[in-house]
């Protein structure tokens, strides 16, 4: 106890109660906790699924899949990872990432989003089974005729509530297979079979969500305006809402709003964001061993300002041991 005192002596003491300091730490945070949460929290928005769009807006629905199923959707010809495509490739000077990892989630529209889930509900609709099989019968030639057709009478159609009014048309078993589309996705039937795949668990979301984010989807696109979740728009976010967002996402999202990135590389945006985000992450990891950056901290000297207590009674201690020598000299 001896040696304690005599190591301590000349410092001074405070008397600090650790039990009062926790206590009353705990409740100020619990309280700002619960404020904050009451006011900044995320609406609890009900999730956007194939048949909550198949019912408020079947027409845009029975669209998106003819897109898909004619060839003509954004998807279809999008570029890797889905396909051999150009239409969403992008380049960083000569070079494209996209086409140097090439196609690793191969998406054929027609057949994942159409064929493919038609072919499995078929067997228990006879008039569903006659129509895909004389789909799949025809030449590419007739196919484009009854979808071309079909896309014409469906320009005219007319919706009441889930319902949806085609005129009669040279559509061959087009007209009874998006009718076959629009009951599954209505049943909510669409949401499991784009979900299926050779994986044990079903847990692959890609195809849905390629189906729900087509360009002709208006009620995604609306439901998108109404939460101000446009990539056109300031900030990225990970839940529904506007609060509280994801935070260490905005450097991303700043180069979406200024030049050149929204002008003269506009058509490489993201391959060029992720390159200037890269590079800066590669400043910042190196900066201890970069010339002339690594000293940036002792000519802004924000650390004298974070120490600043520490300086002042450093200086007044040097001033006491000049006029203590200077007394002493005396």
């Amino acid at each position: 106890m001896s040696r304690k005192h005599a190591y301590y002596r000349g410092v001074r003491m405070a008397p600090y109660d650790l039990v009062k300091e926790f206590l009353v730490a705990l409740g100020v945070v619990t309280l700002l906790v619960v404020i904050l949460a009451a006011v900044l929290s995320s609406p609890d928005v009900r999730p956007l699924t194939l048949q909550s769009i198949a019912t408020t807006d079947p027409q845009s629905y029975v669209q998106t899949a003819l897109n898909e199923l004619d060839g003509s959707s954004g998807i279809s010809d999008y570029g890797p990872p889905y396909n051999n495509g150009t239409g969403a490739v992008q380049y960083i000077g000569p070079i494209s990432i996209q086409q140097l990892i090439g196609v690793h989630i191969p998406v054929s529209t027609a057949q994942d989003f159409v064929l493919g889930p038609l072919a499995q509900v078929a067997p228990t609709n006879p008039s569903w089974k006659v129509a895909l099989d004389r789909y799949n019968a025809a030449p590419a030639r007739q196919q484009t005729a009854w979808t071309n057709a079909y896309n014409t009478a469906l320009g005219k159609a007319t919706e009441s509530g889930p319902h949806l009014s085609v005129a009669r048309c040279a559509c061959g078993p087009v007209t009874t297979m998006m009718k076959a589309m629009l009951a599954l996705g209505q049943r909510g039937a669409m949401d499991g079979l784009l979900l299926t795949n050779r994986q044990f668990y079903q847990t692959d979301y890609t195809r849905p969500l390629l189906f729900t984010a087509d360009p002709d989807n208006n009620v995604v696109n609306a439901r998108a305006t109404s939460l101000h979740l446009l990539g056109s728009q300031w900030g990225v976010m990970n839940e529904t809402g506007n609060y509280p967002g994801q935070a260490w996402l905005w450097l991303y999202s700043l180069f979406y709003q200024i030049p050149p990135y929204t002008t003269a590389w506009a058509a490489n945006t993201d391959a060029l964001a992720i390159l200037s985000i890269t590079v800066l992450s590669l400043v910042l990891l190196f900066l201890p061993w970069i010339p002339g950056l690594n000293r940036l901290p002792r000519y802004l000297g924000v650390h004298r300002l974070i120490w600043r207590d520490w300086y002042r009674e450093e200086k007044q201690k040097a001033a006491r041991t000049a006029k203590h020598n200077a007394e002493v000299e005396a």
